[in-house]
């Protein structure tokens, strides 16, 4: 919804969950390709258009920051991680507001997959658009990472439980879908492979 108008936006890797479905190995480091799964996902950020770069850890915080800490511009620790995904979402918006954000893209630390250019997409569907929410869909299927206006901060800071964004984007007028060539946004890995 910038209208065209110079924008800061940055982009949040959610890295503080316990991947409790994938086993007592902590899921985001796993390797993908040789690298751990939540790098992947932070230098796809790095290599977007995004001007800034943020994680948020929780569950092995300091392994996981250690992997993240050559990648990422910032990166703050959500002690409230076993609450759920919220409490990250929360985290996030604390460092966007900090650090005078236009909008941010929420980018799940479990989808090593997303092509940078399905971020770029996003980040220019906003600033030429009149969308406040943007978000990818693949065959049909809305995926991640989403983009929210600063508008939309407050009401992020608010959610609770293990619940992220949905809520707030399917209910709201300017949610604007964006088709893309990319299963990579709907593909998350929340088990080990057999």
């Amino acid at each position: 919804m910038n209208n065209q108008n110079p924008s800061i936006v940055g982009g949040i890797v959610l890295a503080a969950g316990q991947s409790s479905r994938y086993g007592s190995d902590n899921k985001l480091l796993a390797n993908v390709n040789d690298t751990p799964m939540v790098v992947h996902v932070a230098e796809t950020i790095a290599q977007s258009s995004l001007d800034d770069i943020a994680a948020v850890v929780g569950h092995e915080h300091d392994a996981v920051s250690a992997h993240l800490e050559p990648v990422v511009d910032v990166i703050q620790y959500n002690d409230r991680y076993t609450e759920g995904q919220s409490t990250s979402i929360c985290s996030g918006v604390e460092l966007a507001q900090q650090r005078n954000w236009d909008a941010a893209v929420f980018c799940l630390g479990d989808m090593p997959f997303v092509d940078t250019m399905t971020i770029d997409q996003l980040r220019h569907m906003y600033s030429y658009g009149q969308s406040s929410i943007v978000v990818p869909r693949y065959d049909g299927r809305r995926g991640n990472p989403v983009l929210f206006d600063r508008i939309h901060f407050e009401a992020l800071s608010r959610l609770s439980g293990d619940t992220g964004g949905r809520e707030i984007l399917t209910k709201h007028d300017e949610t604007q879908f964006v088709d893309v060539d990319d299963p990579g946004v709907i593909d998350d890995i929340d088990t080990q492979p057999e």
